[in-house]
């Protein structure tokens, strides 16, 4: 999600189990989304361990990940891909680009069709705080009140198609309302000038009013009130924008790492599963990608704090996501970007 900090070498020196060099040299291609960040020294010491070289290949957001992929599966571009969630499983399982995986241990979150739990946030509202403050407009208290006037225009979205929040945002909406009525809530979002961005990034760092948009409702993660605070340049007590976690508008996104079908380099691809629930991994992907660890001897980060980390929310539904995702995103597309029902 946020610009890589490296931290520093001392955290891998420990806790770190050792992984048992390959008999010859190798070449790891990984396929990541464009969050995807480690520090360095991690990188290496996977690489010094394991004897493998690290290609990370990135693809976009996860939801242009996949659709790369399926593209690719007569000729693999890589080995292993991380970024996989749950909003998106299904469809690589079904396209027949993964390869089930069961490591030793269990998470805390799990993955279908073999594809490994390596993190999970959450998928929600955020809102600047400083906008709010200086044009004096009350925050929104439902999903509803986003389609009326005094909203218009304001809130910003990463594409469902090519996004991996932007469908999980869209996968929250209707299985909490049903289809019907969250394609007629997505018309009203359309009549009152939602923006589609392509991605997060371009939602987040382009059309987001604390970064110098004009929008400052963007559909966003959990943590990142806390991103905010870590990479702020001044010391904060308090985070410049906070979460929406209204009723509906909140999804559970869990991330994984599989094996891809067709791919090489199976016994390092597999140690490089292993590695990303590792507990140095585990606490240096909370500062790095802004999520939560599913190894629960990974300690949460103190900045966390400054994450309002959604409650009550019911697990999605990944069949059901399987089963009609597209088709959801073939109708959501009709009636935002086109005008249709």
């Amino acid at each position: 999600m946020f610009t890589q900090r490296l931290l520093p070498l001392a955290l891998v020196a420990t806790g770190l189990a050792p992984l048992a060099p390959l008999a010859h040299a190798a070449e790891l291609r990984v396929l990541t989304h464009d969050s995807f960040e480690l520090p360095k020294p991690l990188i290496a010491q996977f690489e010094k361990q394991s004897g493998v070289k690290l290609s990370i290949i990135k693809a976009g957001d996860a939801g242009a990940m996949v659709n790369k992929l399926i593209l690719t599966k007569a000729n693999p571009i890589a080995d292993v891909a991380y970024g996989i969630d749950n909003s998106l499983v299904g469809k690589a399982a079904a396209a027949g680009v993964i390869e089930p995986y069961a490591p030793a241990g269990k998470a805390v979150q799990n993955l279908p069709n073999g594809v490994v739990s390596v993190d999970y946030g959450y998928v929600t509202l955020n809102i600047d705080k400083a906008w709010f403050a200086k044009h004096g407009k009350p925050l929104p208290t439902s999903l509803d009140a986003l389609t009326t006037p005094v909203y218009k225009d304001l809130l910003v979205m990463p594409n469902p198609a090519t996004s991996s929040p932007g469908l999980a945002f869209l996968s929250a909406n209707v299985q909490s309302m049903g289809e019907d009525k969250a394609f007629a809530f997505w018309g009203k979002l359309r009549d009152n000038g939602v923006k589609v961005a392509k991605g997060w990034s371009e939602a987040y760092y382009t059309d987001f009013s604390r970064n110098g948009g004009s929008r400052p409702i963007v559909v966003s993660y959990a943590t990142s009130p806390a991103a905010e605070v870590f990479y702020s340049k001044t010391k904060l007590t308090e985070s410049p924008t906070a979460n929406l976690n209204l009723p509906g508008g909140v999804f559970q996104q869990v991330e994984g790492a599989a094996l891809i079908k067709g791919g090489g380099e199976r016994v390092a691809a597999r140690q490089f599963i292993d590695y990303l629930r590792s507990v140095p991994v585990q606490q240096a992907l909370q500062t790095t990608m802004w999520m939560y660890p599913v190894n629960p001897a990974a300690a949460i980060d103190p900045v966390f704090r400054h994450a309002d980390k959604p409650a009550g929310v019911k697990p999605a539904d990944s069949q059901a996501i399987a089963a009609r995702g597209q088709q959801w995103v073939a109708r959501w597309t009709r009636v935002v970007l086109k005008g249709g029902q």
